[in-house]
């Protein structure tokens, strides 16, 4: 039986059976597609004793997130506009400054910290994919290419490096040891440091039935109840949290060392009264999730079934991570999707993993003039159907699959 990563209690609640999929990120080049591709169970359970909802690992991060990672944060103007908010929030709520020292863990292709570079802020990123941290690199972002961990925090401390603001934008969930990742929080921050962490909210992706935002990458799925109770247990109180709308609803929790003190704010007692309210301590709760994914499953396939009978022409728009589970699981592959694209150079050329669904850059819409476009990445259709908006020239049509099938006005 499988233990829960956090507590160590068996884990034998299903919240919800995706199936067997490859890894999400596991694109393919043409030279690719006719060798084994290894797929794995997607199987999410939620632990009937902390309620932390989890996979189990099944590929290493050092392979998930190694030399050859395809997620560069920079292709996404909505992202970097969110990037760049943060940074003004941070230095003026806290007062960051030249003397103060922000690291960020996973922090990409220097996607954020150049916000706070550009303010005299010096920061440094902690960043295990090598050819992403080559890209900040290249920015003139300081990058330590490594997972984070107790021994990492240990390293940077022996060397006089501690975070005055340490701060993960959606890497909380792709912690497979996710004690020794908030351990090593406890370990970097400085006495009266701040850190903050920003990850999908389980809120959300009940009530909205994300589903699609599992994936092998993602090891937890956490709402604020379970957050809290992990970073308690190593030592860290989480004194507020703003719910965010980026990934479909997100939690952005600000944690300090417990030994500070301090009442939490009216923010956290009023999310884990509402939570309680929601009875996310109630496994009946977790158990109803999964009838819900069976039907948008079915909703998806009969507009697909319906459009394609009508001799219509439906391509996609983004390859993103919660694109591969969706297909994946409904088993759409080009006889549906012709094709999709995605504006990130690393992604175009190659080949979705699983359903072997080309993909190309977005100007193949405009060559193909499809009736239905896709919208894989439903968490920014907004900034995609303004990008996109000439398509409605010829007739075409957006359409979101997430939290239900519909046709885009």
């Amino acid at each position: 039986m499988t233990a829960c990563r956090f507590c160590g209690a068996g884990l034998v609640h299903t919240f919800a059976d995706l199936g067997m999929t490859p890894i999400s990120n596991a694109f393919l080049k043409a030279d690719q597609l006719n060798r084994m591709e290894p797929f794995y169970p997607l199987h999410a359970y939620v632990c009937g004793e902390c309620f932390l909802v989890q996979l189990e690992e099944f590929e290493s991060p050092q392979k998930m997130f190694g030399d050859h990672y395809a997620y560069f944060s920079s292709y996404s103007d909505s992202w970097l506009d969110h990037a760049r908010r943060y940074t003004e929030q941070m230095i003026g709520r806290f007062g960051f400054g030249p003397k103060s020292q922000v690291i960020e863990i996973a922090s990409n292709d220097g996607y954020l910290l150049q916000y706070f570079k550009q303010k005299g802020v010096p920061v440094l990123g902690i960043e295990p994919a090598r050819n992403v941290a080559e890209a900040a690199i290249a920015k003139g972002i300081p990058t330590l290419t490594r997972f984070f961990g107790v021994e990492t925090a240990k390293t940077l401390v022996a060397q006089g490096t501690r975070a005055d603001l340490l701060l993960g934008n959606n890497v909380l969930a792709h912690v497979p040891d996710l004690n020794d990742f908030v351990a090593g929080m406890k370990v970097i921050l400085t006495p009266d440091g701040v850190l903050t962490m920003e990850f999908p909210h389980l809120q959300h992706l009940i009530e909205e039935n994300q589903f699609d935002t599992i994936y092998h990458e993602h090891f937890s799925y956490f709402s604020f109840l379970a957050a809290q109770r992990v970073f308690a247990h190593h030592g860290l109180q989480l004194f507020d949290v703003e719910e965010i709308p980026t990934h479909g609803g997100s939690l952005r929790i600000y944690g300090r060392h417990a030994e500070r003190g301090g009442e939490p704010g009216e923010r956290v007692k009023e999310l884990l009264a509402r939570e309680r309210r929601l009875k996310f301590e109630d496994l009946e709760t977790y158990r109803a999730f999964s009838g819900r994914v069976q039907e948008t499953k079915r909703q998806l396939l009969e507009f697909l079934i319906s459009v394609k009978r009508a001799g219509k022409k439906v391509v996609g728009y983004g390859a993103p991570a919660k694109g591969n589970t969706l297909l994946n699981y409904c088993g759409i592959r080009s006889d549906f999707l012709e094709f999709t694209v995605d504006r990130s150079p690393h992604k175009q050329n190659t080949f979705l993993p699983g359903t072997h669904i080309p993909v190309h850059a977005p100007a193949r819409i405009d060559e193909v003039k499809p009736d239905y476009v896709l919208i894989l990445p439903w968490n920014i259709k907004d900034e995609i159907v303004k990008q996109m908006a000439h398509i409605r020239s010829w007739g075409g049509k957006f359409v979101v699959p997430i939290p239900k099938v519909k046709v885009l006005d």
